[in-house]
């Protein structure tokens, strides 16, 4: 079996990718092939990916390499965790947005369009998903030539539309975004504060990436989603679940200003002028520190064990490695929120729109388990996805497809439709050297 690693943020999973595929998932002989254009990163992976598969003991090992064809001949899967400069792209986008920038040379006034900023949706998620689609573009070349059928697993953001170009492209691919199961509004938080064990609910999660509710919550068979949502009324959950369980009768989770990003422009929201992307150079630093510890000193030195767990204390929460091995080795399994086609599993959605729900395997067999949503949240989540689908398109070079985002995007609600794809055009032409699919633009 082997596994193709891509991507700039593939260095900080990294930990927990080989501590599944080893210690979890127990796989032996395993190959994993790492891309890292960066020789002296290289050997640091390389080092540290050794010492890790000599304390498993299975065989296997881990490869680094510069040349992505190599990497990826004859992958089994590949697991695709990268984005395109998103820190510093996203400040020009933003720049430009509040400046007036992007019309300048045509002696514009100030567009006042700082709000659409965002990382995933409006203006700004659809600049991201365009840059995002010349690498998921690139890659989908590459491995038509190198591993044709490989499976995907996408972490690459924004999740919905990268996830949306791999299956355009004709691979089997599930997705994994931020998820709705930590953080301020997740599960575990809603748990925590109703007292409720997690070992004794029963909950259903569905929806879009990043716009995901919470549709089911039992607790030894008690149905717990009326004093949850009394409790979203009288404020506890924040002012931005209120409004969404107002409107829709159902209750955010995760992050609810990723939900904001998809809407027009709220009162009370304000998209984040500096959102983190990837590691910090802090954090990098210590993490190389980590890395370099457990590749000299071995994973079952205690020096080297105590640096392996701070890498893996660090570590995302998203389990790119187990989610492969269930569907590569037909498993039952049970993953929660995964992104893929939606294929009925919420029956008021087309089937081409892609959701995030529970994925429950029987033998390698997906256990489709639909969900209803309130007849209001599926007529919005309709047009989110439909936004997602056309931004994916348009990533491509598909003029007529941006033009209907702009169109119909509903983060757009209130915005002359006009003037925002003359902005969308500007801002094409500003990012220009990386995104040759609209060089004639």
């Amino acid at each position: 079996m082997k596994i193709a690693l891509i991507g700039q943020d593939i260095p900080t999973l990294l930990p927990t990718l080989l501590t599944d595929l080893l210690f979890a998932g127990k796989a032996r002989d395993a190959e994993i092939a790492l891309e890292e254009k960066n020789p002296a990163m290289g050997a640091v992976l390389q080092g540290y990916g050794d010492a890790v598969f000599r304390q498993a003991g299975l065989g296997g090992s881990l490869r680094t390499d510069t040349d992505r064809d190599t990497v990826l001949r004859n992958a089994d899967a590949v697991i695709y965790a990268g984005d395109l400069q998103p820190a510093s792209r996203f400040a020009m986008d933003r720049s430009a947005l509040s400046s007036g920038r992007e019309d300048a040379e045509e002696g514009g006034e100030d567009p006042g369009l700082t709000d659409q900023a965002r990382v995933n949706g409006g203006l700004g998620g659809l600049l991201h998903a365009l840059r995002a689609g010349t690498e998921v573009f690139r890659l989908c070349d590459a491995m038509d030539k190198a591993c044709p059928d490989a499976l995907v697993i996408n972490l690459g953001q924004p999740a919905a539309r990268t996830t949306a170009m791999f299956l355009d492209r004709g691979y089997r691919c599930f997705g994994l975004g931020r998820t709705p199961l930590k953080g301020a509004n997740g599960l575990d938080t809603i748990l925590k504060r109703m007292r409720i064990a997690p070992e004794n609910t029963v909950w259903q999660e569905a929806g879009l990436p990043g716009f995901a509710f919470l549709l089911k919550l039992e607790d030894n068979g008690l149905d717990l989603l009326p004093k949850l949502k009394k409790a979203v009324r009288n404020g506890e959950m924040g002012d931005l679940s209120r409004r969404w369980l107002d409107w829709w009768d159902a209750v955010p989770l995760g992050d609810v200003t990723d939900h904001a990003e998809y809407l027009p422009a709220q009162p009370d929201f304000i998209p984040e002028e500096n959102p983190e992307f990837g590691e910090s150079v802090e954090r990098r630093k210590e993490r190389i520190l980590y890395m370099n510890t457990v590749g000299q000193k071995g994973a079952s030195d205690r020096e080297g064990a105590m640096a392996q767990l701070l890498l893996l204390s660090k570590a995302p929460p998203i389990r790119p490695t187990r989610l492969a091995l269930a569907l590569l080795r037909k498993e039952t399994a049970e993953e929660p929120a995964v992104i893929r086609r939606n294929a009925g599993l919420l029956p008021q959605l087309p089937e081409s729109a892609v959701v995030e729900t529970r994925l429950r395997l029987d033998r390698g067999v997906d256990c489709p388990e639909p969900a209803v949503l309130p007849p209001a949240l599926a007529d919005v989540m309709v047009m989110i996805d439909d936004a997602n689908r056309l931004a994916a398109r348009a990533a491509r070079g598909d003029m007529e497809a941006l033009r209907q985002y702009v169109e119909t995007d509903p983060a757009l609600d209130g915005l002359d439709r006009l003037y925002c794809m003359d902005v969308v055009r500007a801002l094409i032409r500003l990012h220009q050297d990386v995104l040759p699919a609209f060089e004639d633009l």
